[in-house]
């Protein structure tokens, strides 16, 4: 029986291409529920305000579009967390979609030091947002509603405004690591 599951999980496709089946888990741990969410690539974002005459923010995986009428995104937040009380308060969030090769700028904001913002290059919006150069993108957003999700917080943004670069390719955390995306069209595929 133990050699069938071994067969069962790797197979042949229709073009001979091996097919990985996942093996299960004995014990469901945070250990191994966090590395099974690393298998999943995300992009970073950086979520930012103006508070008390100084920038505060801080370095999120966990980004969704969530609606386009009326335009809503969503981000997860630990309930641990001593910058989201801060950034709760705030009228305007800047939220900006890390690009490729700001893995240094990802890890200052997602540090404990006092100044996250040392080194980081960043511009105030409208109401307080605040937008770090060299991202993809920004949204300019208002906390619409805040959902309790275990060890986590669900915010519910809806944008305001957005500016982007399209071309640009995002910074993207896969695997516990920063990763590049292939350019090559030879691997792009139509939805």
């Amino acid at each position: 029986m133990v050699n069938r599951e071994r067969a069962d999980r790797v197979q042949r496709d229709a073009v001979g291409a091996v097919e990985r089946r996942p093996e299960p888990v004995a014990a469901l741990t945070e250990t191994n529920l966090r590395e099974a969410f690393a298998c999943f690539p995300s992009g970073v974002i950086a979520v930012c305000g103006m508070d008390g005459g100084g920038p505060v923010g801080m370095a999120v995986s966990s980004f969704t579009s969530v609606s386009l009428a009326p335009p809503l995104v969503s981000v997860c937040l630990q309930t641990s967390s001593r910058t989201w009380p801060r950034l709760r308060a705030l009228p305007r969030l800047g939220l900006s979609v890390l690009g490729e090769g700001q893995d240094a700028v990802c890890r200052a904001l997602a540090g404990s030091g006092e100044d996250r913002f040392a080194g980081v290059r960043w511009e105030e919006g409208e109401q307080g947002a605040v937008f770090v150069h060299g991202a993809v993108t920004w949204f300019d957003c208002t906390l619409r509603a805040e959902l309790p999700a275990g060890d986590h917080a669900i915010a519910l943004l809806e944008v305001g405004r957005l500016w982007t670069v399209p071309a640009a390719d995002p910074l993207v955390f896969h695997g516990s690591r920063f990763r590049r995306l292939d350019s090559g069209e030879r691997s792009a595929v139509p939805a």
